[in-house]
């Protein structure tokens, strides 16, 4: 493996959809659960797209959360390494941002300076049409494993991570989108419909 500048641990996805939210979950747990060393960098990409660029280029490894219809049963996680990452968050479209993470692959290829080592942890997503909604539990139940799997990944390259003793994890999301103040605010579905007006749906029903 090649020798690390600096590790990035990337979540990108929309909170606002449901398992949409995923790989922020991860960023979010992963800096709850560990002490960031220096040649670490967590960061929210959420739905950033070309603004992710630099993140390629400046840093190695780089290890990337996110929810991908892979085609398996739901909540089914699956790792993918280097070359094979653009072929499955291309392959079945399910938001802007999944097609700007294949653009931000390519780009960062072009301009000759992209990570030469990249790890996608993705998930089967359970439900994505529930806007406003938070993680399904099988996805939530998901996000552990995933950690155990990026952990193992940085062991690899000599970055070992200590678990965080202070309880007071850093600002990785913004303030007032972390998961417990996103769950304490927000109306369940019986409040707010977050489906879509069945009005507009019984006229024009999905194909």
């Amino acid at each position: 493996m090649s020798r690390p500048r600096s590790a990035l641990l990337l979540g990108v996805g929309n909170l606002l959809w449901a398992d949409e939210g995923f790989g922020v979950r991860c960023v979010e747990a992963f800096a709850e659960r560990f002490d960031i060393p220096d040649n670490v960098v967590v960061a929210d990409g959420g739905t950033q797209g070309l603004y992710l660029v630099d993140l390629l280029r400046e840093h190695n490894p780089v290890i990337i959360f996110d929810a991908v219809d892979f085609g398996d049963a739901p909540a089914t996680m699956r790792v993918v390494e280097n070359d094979d990452i653009p072929a499955f968050v291309g392959a079945h479209k399910m938001s802007l941002h999944q097609a700007g993470l294949q653009d931000v692959i390519a780009c960062a290829r072009l301009l000759g300076g992209c990570a030469e080592d990249m790890l996608l942890i993705g998930v089967q997503p359970v439900e994505l049409e529930d806007y406003g909604g938070s993680l399904r539990p099988q996805v939530r139940d998901a996000i552990p494993g995933a950690l155990d799997i990026a952990a193992g990944y940085l062991a690899g390259f000599g970055i070992e991570l200590n678990a965080r003793t202070d309880g007071a994890p850093p600002g990785v999301i913004t303030s007032g989108l972390d998961l417990a103040s996103y769950e304490s605010g927000r109306p369940d579905e019986a409040s707010a419909w977050r489906h879509g007006d069945e009005r507009v749906l019984q006229r024009f029903p999905r194909s």
